[in-house]
């Protein structure tokens, strides 16, 4: 008898799994709950890597969609001092193994592969409780509930079903996100679109940076970072767009103009995005019929690899229900066996980038690392976008 599959979560690695698994001819509803696809705004852009996000795309049988979405050029990058000073250019050859995608373009790939009716939206869950023997209950804001024996929490970062398996909660990491925007860059602001170049501008500083990332077009996507407590970003009153922006510009008095323009003539009110994490080492026993994927499970600061990490913890659970689909336990246990490992060696590797980009010694760093890498020698210091998290489930 095939198991249908219940998924808490419409991000990318929910939908991945449910393609998966449609792929492989098991049932499957996803549960989300924002209104609908276009509620709100998807994110940047995402380097999909050939070792992760590129085999679940596979698995997932949408590569030529993929192929169609990569906006070529984008891994070019460009490492600056405060000044504008050019530290380190690198140009996007085609070889680097991650192209770039827009984030709701690749969410919207994943749900036209679907069938009709899979993603049941403004289902916002309300709490979840175990009935025993394998089957769990979920609770929605409306009053429905929804019983099921196999349950994935795919719903990020403050998860509703991470308590059925875990009592690890999300702290603060001691840094936040800005994100603001640029429209018709090379048109309006030439100086600061040829400082970002054709793909990511990095700009580290200790304790703080602005990164930004050329999307679609010429719009030109800015993450400003800050290592500053809770309390000093609840102080900004963020409903209030111009008082927000010119608090966050003057932590970055001096730099170069065409750098804070990216916050002073933002086109778009400025978000924050805190970020949080879970224990580097964050892991549970298994529990039966149960089961996490994404920042559910593994939830880290932006490292380059949570989109891809998602994606294939969705690909590869899909994989081992179609390869085990008489015996749940078995699948969920072999899916856990590989994830654990691998999540635990990314959040570790992501936690030394942060010291080569706000570190005491940043930008410099930086530079080095790339150059180590360059060498044989080091880890990728670009794989960390800076990219904020979409922790809103």
């Amino acid at each position: 008898m095939t198991t249908h599959v219940t998924i808490i979560g419409a991000g990318l690695g929910g939908l991945t799994l449910a393609r998966v698994l449609h792929v492989n001819g098991i049932p499957a509803t996803v549960y989300e709950a924002e209104p609908s696809p276009t509620a709100r705004h998807q994110g940047g852009l995402l380097d999909i890597h050939d070792y992760n996000g590129q085999l679940a795309l596979k698995a997932a049988d949408l590569m030529d969609e993929f192929h169609g979405l990569i906006l070529e050029g984008r891994q070019a990058l460009r490492v600056l001092d405060r000044d504008g000073t050019v530290l380190l250019d690198k140009a996007d050859d085609g070889t680097g193994g991650r192209p770039e995608v827009q984030r709701g373009e690749l969410r919207q790939a994943l749900l036209d592969s679907l069938p009709a009716g899979t993603v049941r939206w403004g289902y916002k869950v309300s709490r979840t409780r175990t009935l025993g023997e394998g089957r769990h209950e979920v609770t929605f804001a409306d009053g429905s509930t929804v019983e099921t024996t196999l349950l994935v929490g795919a719903d990020g970062a403050w998860s509703r079903v991470r308590p059925l398996l875990s009592t690890a909660t999300p702290s603060y990491t001691g840094m936040s996100c800005v994100e603001t925007y640029l429209f018709d860059a090379d048109t309006r602001y030439p100086a600061t679109a040829k400082a970002v170049g054709g793909g990511m501008l990095l700009t580290p500083a200790p304790g703080k940076g602005i990164h930004a990332h050329r999307e679609r077009g010429d719009t030109l996507h800015a993450y400003v970072m800050l290592a500053r407590p809770q309390e000093w970003f609840a102080a900004i009153d963020f409903t209030d767009a111009a008082a927000a922006t010119e608090r966050i510009a003057g932590e970055f008095d001096g730099w170069a103009p065409e750098l804070t323009a990216l916050i002073t003539e933002t086109d778009t009110a400025p978000v924050l995005r805190t970020m949080n994490t879970l224990p580097v080492e964050h892991r549970w026993g298994r529990a039966p019929g149960v089961t996490l994927i994404g920042d559910a499970a593994h939830l880290v600061p932006p490292n380059g690899e949570g989109a891809n990490l998602a994606m294939l913890d969705g690909a590869e659970l899909g994989q081992a229900l179609a390869a085990h689909p008489d015996d749940i336990e078995a699948a969920l246990t072999a899916y856990e066996q590989a994830m654990f490992p691998r999540s635990i060696e990314a959040a570790a590797e992501g936690s030394g980038l942060y010291e080569f980009m706000f570190g005491d010694d940043a930008p410099h760093s930086l530079v080095a690392a790339f150059a180590e890498h360059d060498e044989g020698q080091g880890q990728d210091p670009g794989q960390n976008r800076g990219r904020s998290q979409d922790q809103d489930q």
